[in-house]
């Protein structure tokens, strides 16, 4: 090759290196702008599992012994080290049940407000038999004679 065409060692990591600047810079401005915003999933269960680690940890109650204070230390312990390898390796999986969970709660409202809209207007309830009910009777409700 010739000087004209060869080009100049780049350093492959001065992309990545830049790009990261670049986003961290615009993370603090974010933070400045709005304060600070929930993490991903995987942050927020391990915020979750640190919090509950040291709850359990301050709770001095006389009737623990020594002994089971220190079984509750190492059972945190166990479950941290159990915890951290699963987030480390696998952060998107939490986003993604995040996701799903946020998905099904969707999914019940809608469901229950459709139920609620009925139920409040008064409106004859399905007679297919999905509802409990032997599909008898008038309306939704039905009088009952006591005597």
């Amino acid at each position: 090759m010739s000087d004209a065409t060869e080009r100049p060692a780049v350093d492959a990591d001065a992309w990545a290196e830049a790009c990261a600047e670049d986003l961290e810079a615009e993370r603090a401005r974010r933070r400045e702008r709005y304060g600070t915003q929930t993490g991903s999933a995987a942050e927020e269960l391990r915020k979750l599992v640190d919090a509950v680690a040291e709850k359990v940890s301050s709770l001095q109650n006389p009737l623990f012994g020594a002994a089971t204070q220190g079984a509750v230390h190492q059972l945190i312990s166990q479950a941290r080290s159990a915890v951290e390898p699963v987030i480390e390796r696998n952060p998107q999986v939490f986003d993604h049940l995040a996701a799903a969970g946020n998905e099904l709660l969707a999914a019940y409202r809608s469901a229950v407000e459709g139920h609620e809209r009925r139920w409040t207007r008064d409106e004859p309830a399905p007679r297919d038999g999905r509802d409990g009910r032997d599909g008898g009777g008038e309306g939704p409700s039905e009088k009952i004679d006591l005597d």
